[in-house]
């Protein structure tokens, strides 16, 4: 097993709750406004949209935008398709439910158990101030946040992977990049990091997430002591 150095860690689903947070906050906003609405599948649609709108700017397809913007984009969409008008402010809101999300039960104990061994960042493609706010309100013990936004690119291409690997002045094979998302350590592989592939079997609810399969992944855990358990041991 190669010599890690930095533990990174994708964000949403793999750190937080992403499903229960948004949707948690959605039906109080909703229930605000005097709205009927399904928050659950609300959240999912909205996480849908996530991945094709990333691409969009990957492909060239527009200008670099934030994911703030794209969340904002997505759920103009959603609304319109839903016959709701709803107030600017209320918008503003709703984009904001995905800076505030309740971490996993292991992950800030998970977290700061790796961090006695090694740099612990956050890679995720969230926006830089999107990942200051839920890391700071989760009190998730990262030491930095690594945001794509630095890259101006989206996960799974190559740039974000590389540009954590320049930053922390370390080479891409001493990064492992921990997630519970296969096309996010495919990604990771094909810059050249080390992939952990960490079970999130409650991250989609009832639609199932992506299960283990050793060939996708060179560690597989159940959760973040268990990865700190196999890194103990190599």
């Amino acid at each position: 097993m190669p010599e890690y150095r930095v533990l990174a860690f994708d964000i949403f689903g793999t750190t937080v709750d992403w499903r229960t947070g948004v949707a948690d906050q959605v039906a109080a906003i909703a229930a605000r406004q005097g709205i009927s609405l399904d928050a659950e599948a609300f959240a999912d649609d909205w996480r849908g949209r996530y991945l094709p709108s990333m691409r969009s700017v990957n492909d060239g397809e527009r200008e670099w935008a934030y994911l703030d913007t794209l969340h904002r984009e997505s759920l103009d969409e959603m609304l319109t398709e839903r016959g709701l008008d709803l107030a600017e402010d209320v918008r503003r809101e709703l984009v904001r439910t995905w800076h505030r999300l309740p971490a996993w039960e292991d992950s800030v104990a998970g977290l700061a158990r790796l961090r006695e061994r090694y740099v612990v960042a956050a890679l995720s493609n969230g926006g830089f101030a999107l990942l200051t706010n839920l890391i700071k309100a989760a009190g998730l013990p990262f030491d930095c946040v690594l945001s794509a936004e630095l890259a101006r690119k989206y996960k799974p291409a190559p740039e974000p992977y590389l540009t954590a690997a320049a930053l922390l002045d370390v080479r891409p094979e001493e990064v492992l990049m921990v997630a519970c998302h296969h096309w996010d350590l495919d990604g990771a592989r094909a810059a050249g990091l080390g992939t952990a592939f960490v079970e999130r079997p409650l991250e989609k609810g009832p639609h199932g997430a992506d299960r283990p399969d050793p060939a996708r992944a060179d560690l597989t855990a159940r959760d973040f002591p268990g990865l700190a358990d196999l890194l103990r041991h190599s």
